[in-house]
């Protein structure tokens, strides 16, 4: 019994399953976790001291890889004045300015803990700012785990009032309408027969949390166009794509502005940090200026937003996006090619930084694509690539995460190793 197996064993006496959040467990592609004692540029380091390079990448905040010096220091000056005023600090202004200044659609914003109060926040808002009540979201979109919003969601989680998790009353589910990913003419109709109920369009633009998907062509200039034609808010859950994509995520990309964005992940650069933002005319009915009541003991932490605007002018001053671009592009092409020689059913979805595996015959333009992909493939390759150091998203419903500090050797190690992993099936 290795040191990680110990570790588990003791850790699920204590702790629901093992583990802080469900998809550490390795239940998709079945074993046993490891535990890691420390992390630095692209590679994890387990307690049995063995060295993995790492597509996982803290679940996308890790942009800069692990234990990045400029972050580091950035944490340790804050220390040294407190870790925590619960009063406003110069961070917060620092930050905003920041996010401001690259994210086309947002001109307030405010600071909270993770991408899950991002949403929620989102949505309690968008309610409050239009007075109705249903949301619309898309099967396979995972918004955290939001009473609301845990409803056909990806990620760990895999119609209207059918909660994905029991502790969700069926009347929350029931204010969400569940319409299928790149389907519009799905959307026409819940307008049709919700007219004057819809708060909310909520969606991951490029979806990440079940693999990754993407919008079909001019789906998102519909669908903002729909919002508006309806008095209805379109709100991008971009925690994971903000400042992954590009300095404006998806919405720059795409040249399409929603009313609300969601972030967290790299803004916090590494350290527990969420954000929402928007028209000032929408963020102005947040408390202490309206009526929509949202707060939070540390939200604004001087530690976590000075780690977060490190990890944001980290970004300004080496626009590294090409070069990711070029890695993901050369991971996607030697993939590909492999699993065609081997005459496997392979997708790899790419874009920029990001990349995903569905052993699928056909494009996955949707949620019940995805869960039709053969998933014990995946979990073969995941082992076997474990095996041989390399420790990719441990789901075949997660997306893999490139660095600025994967090397072009430890690409080129894991390229071998999947390309040989996929010729032994």
């Amino acid at each position: 019994m290795n040191q990680s197996e110990k570790y588990f064993n003791k850790a699920k006496k204590l702790i629901p399953g093992g583990v802080n959040s469900p998809v550490r467990a390795f239940r998709s592609v079945g074993g046993l976790p490891f535990f890691t004692t420390k992390a630095n540029g692209a590679t994890l380091t387990t307690v049995d001291g063995t060295e993995l390079i790492d597509f996982v990448g803290t679940w996308g905040p890790a942009i800069h890889g692990h234990n990045n010096a400029e972050i580091r220091k950035a944490i340790s000056t804050a220390l040294e004045s407190g870790t925590s005023f619960g009063t406003p600090n110069p961070y917060e202004i620092e930050m905003a300015e920041l996010i401001i200044k690259h994210v086309p659609s947002i001109e307030k914003i405010r600071m909270v803990n993770s991408g899950t109060e991002a949403t929620m926040s989102c949505i309690r808002l968008a309610r409050g700012f239009t007075g109705r009540d249903k949301i619309i979201k898309f099967a396979g979109c995972y918004h955290g785990h939001v009473d609301s919003l845990l409803v056909k969601a990806g990620s760990g989680a895999i119609d209207c009032g059918y909660p994905d998790s029991a502790g969700i009353p069926t009347s929350f589910a029931n204010e969400t309408i569940v319409l299928p990913f790149n389907n519009l003419s799905a959307v026409e109709e819940a307008f049709q027969k919700y007219k004057d109920e819809i708060a909310a369009v909520i969606l991951e633009p490029y979806m990440a949390n079940v693999g990754l998907i993407f919008p079909g062509e001019n789906y998102l200039t519909n669908l903002r166009k729909m919002c508006s034609d309806n008095d209805c808010l379109l709100i991008f859950d971009e925690v994971m794509t903000g400042f992954r994509i590009g300095l404006g995520g998806v919405q720059e990309k795409e040249n399409i502005k929603p009313d609300l964005t969601a972030l967290g992940k790299i803004i916090g650069g590494g350290l527990p940090v969420g954000a929402f933002g928007g028209k000032s005319e929408i963020m102005d009915r947040l408390a202490p200026d309206g009526p929509v009541y949202q707060a939070g003991t540390l939200s604004g932490n001087p530690l976590a937003l000075a780690a977060g605007i490190a990890s944001l002018k980290l970004l300004e001053n080496n626009l590294p996006y090409n070069r990711l671009n070029a890695v993901g592009k050369k991971v996607q092409s030697a993939l590909l090619q492999c699993a065609i020689r081997k005459g496997l059913p392979l997708q790899v979805p790419q874009v920029g930084s990001m990349f995903a595996l569905f052993f699928n015959e056909i494009p996955v333009t949707n949620f019940d694509i995805a869960v039709k992909s053969k998933n014990e493939i995946f979990s073969k390759i995941f082992h076997s690539a474990l095996d041989k150091g390399i420790y990719l998203a441990p789901s075949p419903f997660e997306t893999c995460f490139i660095s600025t500090q994967h090397t072009d050797e430890n690409i080129s190690k894991t390229l071998e190793v999947l390309t040989t992993a996929i010729n032994n099936i």
